[in-house]
């Protein structure tokens, strides 16, 4: 057996093993994904005599974080032949990945999980939920119109994002008008497209749909004070494609019962990520901890971070470096945990290997966390 990461000439060999394991996927999906995804991604693959057995891929993704951004990597494409599983292929390809983004120094890697077990062991946490809800009675609201945007419209679309949407979030990708030519591919694979909503001439939102099993509404984007304009656009568009019964919507920006866990990072290179951090308005803060990473060792020491509430310009902004006294020991799953906001401090205590003196407990609470994540890629 040979571990390596392919050439990208190479790429296409991967598609066989592709159609095997997801064959839900169409071959319109498909066209796309090797002709758009993976002609500049990276993937990892595991072969014999016979061909790959196993394989990993990585896509690139241009992400803001606080006030920095980095080129990161989604890890899509797991996939192992039922002949070669249950032999740690799995783990040997997200090892080798997770160290080659490391020494790049990518604060984190993100992937949405076929089940939540199988990546836990290798300290990824979900750290995003996703809205859903069916919209069932449809109002027909005058005054608005969605049309379908075309390449030549992707420019508007992603300044759209950029100057109204991106603004609202600690942690997403960023858009180019590359970023929504693809996703418009992309979508069309999946009989779908994008729509822009307008009052008059003026462009007040944007969603992407599919219709392979059914209408599916994904991720709506509208100006504040518009989300009612949303239901007219999706009784046009199911006018237009002459479409009966419910439609499914996947929200962020939509406040419903109903909402799934989604999207699954793991840290990376912890310095880098402790960088970005932020402590709350008018705190001091100045604590050390240990960390436990068993599959990245390079991140298992002493941090000690502070900020300085007498800097004038940055008193809000944590330093990072290594010590030698700890106060208490935090896994880097449990980490991750409560820096992305998904757990309390409380909640956080309670796991595996995790010790908090009183004083660490109340100096980590001063960060401010990444609660405001936006990641909502499916490749």
């Amino acid at each position: 057996m040979k571990t390596r990461k392919l050439e990208l000439n190479e790429h296409n060999l991967t598609r066989a093993l592709w159609e095997e394991i997801f064959n839900e996927d169409s071959k319109e999906f498909l066209d796309y994904y090797y002709f758009m995804k993976a002609k500049d991604n990276e993937i990892y693959v595991i072969e014999n005599d016979q061909g790959i057995c196993s394989m990993l891929h990585l896509n690139p993704y241009a992400l803001k974080l606080e006030d920095t951004q980095f080129q990161g990597s989604y890890i899509v494409g797991v996939a192992t032949k039922p002949l070669h599983r249950k032999k740690g292929y799995m783990g040997t390809l997200l090892r080798q990945s997770l160290s080659d983004m490391y020494k790049r120094k990518e604060p984190f890697t993100f992937l949405m999980p076929a089940a939540e077990s199988i990546y836990t062991p290798y300290d990824f946490r979900f750290v995003y939920d996703q809205n859903y809800t069916t919209l069932t009675d449809v109002k027909n609201i005058d005054g608005y119109k969605s049309v379908e945007a075309t390449f030549f419209d992707c420019e508007r679309v992603a300044a759209f994002y950029t100057e109204n949407i991106e603004k609202n979030w600690q942690i997403c990708t960023l858009r180019d008008s590359a970023y929504y030519q693809s996703l418009l591919l992309e979508r069309q694979s999946e009989l779908g497209g994008i729509r822009m909503v307008f009052e008059e001439d003026k462009l007040i939102g944007i969603f992407t749909y599919m219709m392979e099993d059914g209408l599916e509404i994904m991720e709506p984007l509208f100006l504040p004070g518009y989300e009612s304009a949303m239901e007219q656009s999706v009784t046009q568009l199911k006018t237009e494609k002459n479409i009966s019964g419910n439609v499914k919507i996947y929200a962020s920006l939509i406040d419903t019962q109903e909402k799934k866990p989604a999207i699954m990072v793991r840290i990376l290179h912890l310095e880098q990520l402790l960088k970005t951090l932020k402590v709350k308005p008018g705190k001091q803060l100045h604590c050390s901890f240990a960390i436990l990473d068993y599959i990245l060792p390079q991140n298992s020491k002493v941090w000690e971070i502070y900020n300085d509430l007498n800097s004038p310009d940055t008193p809000n902004v944590l330093h990072v470096k290594e010590t030698e006294d700890s106060e208490g020991v935090l896994t880097i799953g449990a980490l991750t945990s409560f820096v992305f906001g998904y757990k309390t401090l409380e909640e956080v205590a309670k796991e595996e290997n995790v010790i908090l003196t009183d004083h660490l407990a109340e100096e980590l609470k001063k960060l401010k966390p990444l609660n405001r994540i936006y990641l909502n890629e499916v490749v």
